[in-house]
């Protein structure tokens, strides 16, 4: 699963390399985590794309309560299509949200350690997601919320983890946006090179936020 990630480069040069012209201004941030609202790019209704805030954890539009957001912060790729929760979203509500690394947690004895994971490059990138609106049918609140695509792990994943989020470079992005039905056919084969090294367990708690949390760890203790 994809449970934390991070998001610190400039939005608009992010966002310029998925086709948006101008973007929101959007605070770095080091722990982003589900409820938060992440960094988005998806298309408007005459197919020109934009950058908008959706909150992390997808209602869809017939829930009766908006807590049901809170565990569907992930879709798995090999049921997105079929799922009554996702099926609407995937055939005509697809997005991408921005992020510069995301982290997974590897067990190592009795303890799990923190890893960060980017791109080699270091370059931002995309994730597939999905997004929906909901609005409350007493109040009329409207809320647009989504969900993190993951798969199985590729071979680089693999010792850290059993499932990943789908990783988006610019042309993959365009076939993801395009509404692509075979997308996953080789999704593992677009997956761009990456890296990854153990960090601090400070960033098990989402509150804590800033650059220290994605630096090397410099001590067992650091992630004991």
């Amino acid at each position: 699963m994809c449970g934390r990630f991070a998001f610190y480069s400039p939005s608009e040069a992010a966002a310029a390399l998925f086709g948006v012209d101008g973007a929101l201004q959007v605070e770095p941030r080091f722990n982003i985590a589900p409820t938060q609202f992440v960094a988005a790019i998806r298309e408007d209704s005459t197919k020109q794309r934009e950058m908008v805030m959706l909150k992390w954890g997808l209602i869809p539009s017939w829930a009766k309560d908006p807590k049901i957001g809170n565990r569907m912060i992930n879709a798995r790729a090999e049921t997105v299509a079929e799922k009554p929760s996702y099926r609407a979203a995937f055939k005509h509500r697809r997005c991408i949200v921005l992020a510069d690394g995301f982290y997974e947690w590897h067990r190592q004895g009795d303890a799990k350690i923190p890893h960060y994971i980017s791109l080699n490059s270091g370059e931002p990138f995309g994730l597939a997601a999905l997004w929906e609106s909901w609005t409350d049918r007493v109040s009329g609140e409207s809320l647009q919320t989504t969900t993190l695509i993951t798969t199985a792990a590729n071979d680089f994943m693999q010792p850290l983890h059993h499932r990943m989020p789908l990783i988006l470079q610019p042309k993959a992005a365009d076939d993801w946006l395009a509404g692509s039905a075979d997308f996953f056919n080789d999704a593992a084969d677009r997956t761009p090179p990456l890296r990854a090294w153990p960090v601090t367990k400070a960033v098990n708690n989402a509150r804590n936020q800033g650059e220290s949390l994605i630096e090397p760890a410099t001590s067992s203790g650091d992630i004991e």
